[in-house]
């Protein structure tokens, strides 16, 4: 007799016993799903593509885990580490474990234009797909078609509006400068460089054409040169000391993340300077030091709000496992997921997400639990209320 056949038969025995249980049938029922479920069932493997130690990337993976949590499902991380070609290879790894103990679901991101290559290591695993964070880019089009198509097997893509990061962020870098016009250069205009992420993730090209559209509508206002910082502190502080060499009136730095906005300001005060007074300064994310450096007002726009888009993933999986399929509203979805934060919101951000113990519940953004919803709302400020 297998475990599951004696556990199932002990069971029975209990539940014969519990004078007040309404139905054995459920209670065996139940004991059954929870004991004989395999491993995988509702397993989800998330390929981070970022490091464990990446404040973004590591609130995403803690963002997932609470939905998971909140959800009933299971979540396990692994970091490509910023490789390029790791991703590739965790899919190939995980489509050669033996049928039991491969997941269900694979999320991944398409940093660095990996989508093809783990699609095609997904290809005939019985692994079924989903593609959050950065989808597919037009270029990319005629190698993987649409979710469903020539991968049947990838449900879909859920990404944030990235093109709201860069814009909202250049808008309010450009209208706290115009508080202070002592900053603008001599022919009467502000000053702007840009310290963008890499040049090929369909997000980050999407928040360069944000900021792009921001300084179209200023006239007040002239972009400089934009250089690629790779998201990375150290190379954004040598770049921007570079910039600050080459266009000594620039008083506006853009950057396309937090990590990079640091490294400006670094920049800044190895010459002498104070971010937020004699420079301004812009970022993207929601590290404790971006939001220390936004309440010290040394940061003057600080953005965030995207490290979701995982957990808003999974939510999407939740109820398509349960069948809810979210292809009523589409299989590449795009959804704003962008705000600007000031203090007061900075603060009531960092209680919810700050010490990784706070507990979030996810199960209100779900149509499986709420059939009445019709859309999904994937608000921010609603989750943390």
């Amino acid at each position: 007799m297998s475990v599951c056949k004696r556990l199932t038969s002990a069971l029975t025995v209990v539940c014969s016993l519990l004078r007040h249980a309404k139905s054995l049938g459920l209670c065996v029922a139940a004991a059954w799903a929870a004991i004989c479920m395999p491993a995988t069932a509702q397993l989800v493997v998330f390929i981070n593509p970022g490091k464990a130690t990446e404040t973004f990337w590591a609130s995403a993976s803690d963002a997932m885990h609470r939905a998971a949590q909140s959800l009933g499902m299971q979540l396990r991380v692994i970091y490509a580490e910023r490789d390029r070609l790791e991703p590739i290879a965790i899919a190939q790894r995980l489509a050669q474990l033996p049928p039991l103990q491969r997941p269900q679901y694979v999320v991944f991101s398409n940093d660095y234009s990996v989508a093809p290559a783990v699609l095609r290591a997904l290809e005939g695993s019985g692994i079924q797909a989903f593609l959050a964070y950065s989808a597919i880019q037009p270029e990319l089009r005629d190698q993987v078609g649409v979710p469903r198509g020539r991968y049947p097997f990838w449900l879909g893509s859920l990404e944030p509006r990235a093109q709201d990061a860069g814009y909202l962020t250049a808008k309010a870098l450009i209208e706290a400068a115009r508080k202070r016009p002592v900053l603008k250069a001599a022919d009467g205009k502000f000053h702007l460089l840009a310290i963008a992420g890499d040049r090929s993730t369909a997000s980050s090209i999407a928040r360069n054409q944000g900021l792009h559209r921001a300084v179209q509508e200023a006239p007040d206002t002239v972009l400089l040169q934009e250089v690629y910082g790779e998201w990375r502190r150290d190379k954004a502080r040598l770049q921007a000391q570079e910039l600050f060499r080459r266009y000594p009136e620039a008083r506006l730095v853009w950057s396309g993340n937090d990590e990079m906005a640091l490294g400006a300001m670094q920049a800044w005060q190895i010459q002498g300077g104070k971010p937020g007074k004699d420079a301004l300064f812009s970022g993207i994310n929601t590290s404790a030091q971006a939001f220390e450096a936004l309440r010290q007002q040394e940061l003057s726009a600080l953005a965030g709000g995207h490290f979701l888009a995982g957990a808003w993933a999974l939510v999407l999986l939740f109820d398509y496992h349960h069948g809810v399929d979210f292809n009523s509203e589409g299989l590449e979805l795009v959804y704003p997921m962008f705000k600007l934060f000031g203090t007061s919101s900075s603060l009531r951000f960092e209680k919810s997400f700050g010490t990784g113990q706070h507990t979030l519940d996810f199960k209100p953004f779900s149509k499986y639990h709420h059939p009445a919803l019709r859309r999904y709302d994937f608000d921010l400020d609603q989750l943390l209320r």
